[in-house]
């Protein structure tokens, strides 16, 4: 069946990669490299990243809950330190490709994030925050796991994102920086691309749509 709407992750797509911010926070800081990544992969449906990205827990609580994890694993931080890592810069030329893939298909962003409370949250900077609002505002909807209480990588959450495009599994083009959220879209039937760099996931995605970018 052909493409009827595009399905978005933001972070590590729209934005450059988390992973890069606490990779220098890890050597900034004397830690093993990619302790935060390792650690957040650890029971990923249960633990504190895991429950705070879907609303079970609240910001004070993952605060807690995710330092004696890392405690645990040998190196205490606070959750809210990692919080503040998570805020990328808006990748223009992605933008202008969503800009152009809204006018042919339905545009959605697909995300796993966090209620942080008012005020500007992961996103730091109002001129980081006013890229983010522009970039989001070209999406024809958004879901947020933290939001409708799901997050990836359980099929649940890809079911509903079809249902509120109203578009059958296999009519979706999907894109995320991680293996571990497309392996289920693509049990579904959904079309995926891995997000290594911006102008890889650029290049992946004119082959996928026949359209020059």
């Amino acid at each position: 069946m052909s493409i009827k709407a595009i399905l978005w992750d933001f972070g590590g797509v729209m934005t450059t990669s988390p992973f890069e911010a606490f990779n220098r926070f890890e050597a900034e800081h004397g830690l093993p490299r990619d302790f935060i990544r390792t650690l957040n992969a650890r029971d990923p449906d249960d633990n504190a990243w895991a429950r705070f990205e879907s609303s079970r827990i609240s910001l004070e609580e993952f605060d807690l809950a995710f330092e004696e994890e890392s405690r645990a694993a040998g190196h205490a931080l606070a959750g809210r330190s990692v919080l503040a890592l998570l805020g990328g810069d808006v990748r223009p030329r992605m933008v202008e490709v969503l800009r152009r893939c809204r006018n042919h298909y339905q545009v959605v962003c697909l995300t796993n994030n966090m209620n942080t409370g008012h005020g500007p949250g992961i996103w730091g900077t109002p001129e980081r925050c006013a890229a983010v609002d522009a970039a989001m505002s070209l999406f024809h909807g958004v879901i947020e796991s933290s939001k409708i209480g799901m997050r990836k990588p359980d099929p649940e959450i890809y079911r509903y994102a079809c249902t509120r495009m109203q578009v059958a599994p296999t009519e979706v083009l999907y894109l995320d920086d991680l293996g571990v959220n497309l392996k289920p879209a693509r049990a579904l039937g959904m079309q995926t691309i891995k997000v290594v760099s911006e102008a890889q996931a650029i290049a992946d995605l004119s082959l996928a749509l026949g359209m020059t970018f």
